[in-house]
């Protein structure tokens, strides 16, 4: 049987993390997080779309998790 996933837990982001370090930086802080289910970044896309699965993190915690260590991160609606 297959989990259904609740849409309203995943968090999406624009962001500026365009490199492998700051890809690296987000390993080290989202893997390590508890509240943080299931995470990535689309290197690819212009926007660097930030994705992250968390049933009880908020955008605005997410923002300033990412903007306290020199990124930009911004709520996609």
């Amino acid at each position: 049987m297959e989990t259904a996933i609740d849409f309203n837990h995943i968090l999406l982001f624009k962001t500026n993390i365009s490199s492998n370090k700051g890809k690296q930086l987000l390993h080290t802080i989202l893997d390590k997080h508890p509240a943080v289910q299931c995470w990535n970044i689309d290197m690819e896309d212009s926007d660097y779309v930030l994705r992250i699965i968390s049933e009880t993190l908020s955008h605005t915690q997410i923002i300033e998790i990412i903007n306290h260590h020199g990124y930009q991160c911004y709520e996609l609606t």
